[in-house]
């Protein structure tokens, strides 16, 4: 019975998996059954039942060296093409502010400003993880003010930093609050 069960289950998977491959994946793995062997020992790529996976193929087209704008550089600091991408990868709709964002007090760099549904981000983006650390000790980081002041947002803010950046995330949403923090205290991207 088991000898036709592996070939079986072979047939559902190419069938099921067959229906869901999309355009825009990257690779291809392709299963295939052998009706004929050549040797009586099994090759480590040939699994029980007969099935031998084919090496997977890039798709055309799919590489990161397409003719398109070039892709954001992975220096290990944030910046705002590599934040974009994050946030969108972690499910926001990611809008731009049009026009000059005020600078806030505590902050020696000027913020870009983002909206993300109904919620406001303000980054703050710092030439090295040093410079970003300057500024946060100055701050009290659950009012997002400097010290010793009180601040002006129009919701309680969410204060996220992660290596040369700084975020302030208003929102009315904790779990909108807690989800931007998981994305953005991953880090910036690797080298």
């Amino acid at each position: 019975m088991t000898k036709y069960l592996a070939p079986a289950l072979v047939v559902l998977t190419i069938t099921a998996c067959g229906r869901s491959r999309s355009e825009s994946e990257t690779t291809i793995a392709t299963p295939t059954t052998s009706t004929a062997t050549t040797s009586s020992a099994p090759s480590a790529s040939d699994a029980p039942g007969g099935v031998t996976m084919s090496p997977i193929v890039p798709v055309a087209g799919a590489s990161g060296t397409s003719s398109g704008p070039p892709s954001c550089p992975r220096t290990g600091k944030w910046a705002l093409c590599s934040l974009e991408k994050r946030l969108e990868q972690s499910g926001f709709v990611v809008h731009p502010v049009e026009g000059a964002t005020p600078r806030r007090a505590g902050f020696s760099v000027a913020p870009a400003a983002y909206t993300l549904g109904k919620s406001r981000l303000e980054v703050f983006l710092y030439p090295d993880k040093t410079a970003a650390a300057r500024d946060v000790e100055r701050l009290d980081t659950l009012s997002v003010a400097p010290r010793g002041t009180t601040a002006n947002w129009p919701v309680a803010p969410t204060f996220v930093r992660s290596a040369n950046l700084v975020a302030v995330f208003l929102t009315e949403s904790q779990q909108q609050g807690e989800r931007l923090g998981l994305a953005l205290t991953a880090g910036p991207p690797q080298p």
